[in-house]
Order: structure tokens, then sequence, then C-alpha cells
């Protein structure tokens, strides 16, 4: 396996050996019990894990028999499917339980979550545009400012940047590296910041290698 649904607990600081403070982000990481292993061709694709339970009377029957089926007394919350590579050899077994101990400090991984929801915001706020003139007599503080040209192409050009709803984006951030592993409270400390709000479900996955990001 190679990654785990989690939950983003907050932010913190780590001391290294040498005693510079580290800025790390605690991720609650699994348990995930392994719902379905997806097959094509003969093969294992796909592993489907899920994270936390749901209450008997939130759970639709046709998801509370899908876990039925992989000997799960309560359905998970989240359900996430993850991709197995080398043709799925190691692929684990419907019921098995995959927990924090996939990662070692210094392993690059990926998270992915959904942004904080900003609502409707203006120019200078989603793109960061400068705004006009702070001066008296100055109609435009944080106009967006011109909407392109009138003859030609007579029309806002496809893309232009605009006021508009901000945040609530699936986001991934790469290039992070983890700090350290607690498996006795199934925490991770991953260098840096991640999507997403306090509370938030993320996916932590390995990288495998550095990007072109980082």
């Amino acid at each position: 396996m190679n990654g785990l649904i989690g939950r983003k607990l907050g932010m913190s600081q780590v001391y290294s050996d040498e005693g510079h403070a580290v800025p790390v982000t605690v991720i609650e990481a699994g348990p995930c019990p392994v719902v379905q292993v997806k097959e094509a061709k003969g093969q294992a694709q796909a592993v489907q894990l899920g994270f936390g339970t749901r209450k008997p009377k939130r759970t639709a029957k046709a998801l509370a028999g899908h876990a039925a089926k992989a000997g799960l007394e309560a359905a998970p919350q989240v359900l996430r499917d993850f991709r197995l590579s080398g043709g799925g050899e190691d692929a684990p077994k419907p019921g098995d339980v995959v927990t924090v101990d996939i990662f070692q400090p210094g392993d690059m991984v990926k998270v992915t979550g959904t942004t904080k929801g900003r609502g409707f915001q203006g120019v200078v706020k989603r793109h960061g545009f400068a705004g006009g003139p702070a001066a008296h007599g100055s109609t435009r503080y944080r106009n967006p400012g011109s909407m392109g040209p009138g003859t030609d192409p007579s029309r806002v050009i496809k893309g232009k940047k605009l006021p508009g709803q901000m945040g609530a984006k699936r986001k991934t951030e790469m290039g992070l590296t983890v700090v350290r592993v607690d498996a006795e409270r199934n925490l991770l400390f991953v260098r840096g910041a991640v999507p997403g709000p306090m509370r938030g479900i993320v996916l932590v996955r390995k990288q495998g290698g550095r990007s072109r990001y980082a």
C-alpha cells in the first residue's frame, strides 16, 4: 500500500536533532480497513480503504452490506480508492487493516484535501490584484479594471481573472516530508502545510520521487 486516509488535526512544531524548529502538520492517519480489492484482467488494480465509522441509523442498507462483505461491524464514514503499482502482487485482502506504519521518517509524500471555502470574493483577495489608486476622488479602489479591448475582440476573453467563488476545491500539495511517525496514536507529522481546515479529511500518499514542484 502506498497511501492512507487521514484527518488533519492542526499545525505544530518539532525539534530536529540539530535543535532546529520544524513546522509540521499533524495528521491522524488511519487505521484504515480494506473494504474492497478491485481487479481488472485478473489482477488487483486498486484497493478501497475506509476511515472512521458511521452510526447505524445514518448508514444506508447498501453501504452496510458492502461493509459486511469485508467483515466490518460498522460502515466506514469515508471510502476512497488507492491505485496499486507493480501489478498488485502485494495487494491486501478485504478485512485487513492498513496503519500508519507504511510510512517512515524521511519519506516524501503528497497530501490531497479540500481547501477552505472563502465564498464570493473580489479580485484583490482572490487573485492578488493591487487595486486602483487609494486617493480622494478615486472610484475604483478594488475594481478589476479593464475587461479588454472593446473593438477587437469585443468580448471578455475566456479565462479573464474576475470576482467569483474562492476555495472549496480539491488540491494536492506535493513534495512534503514525513518528519515523525507515532504508530501508537496513529499520528503522522508532515513538514509544511496541507490543504483543508482542521478536522478535514485528507489523503496521504507516497510520492515515490521528486516532482517538478519539489
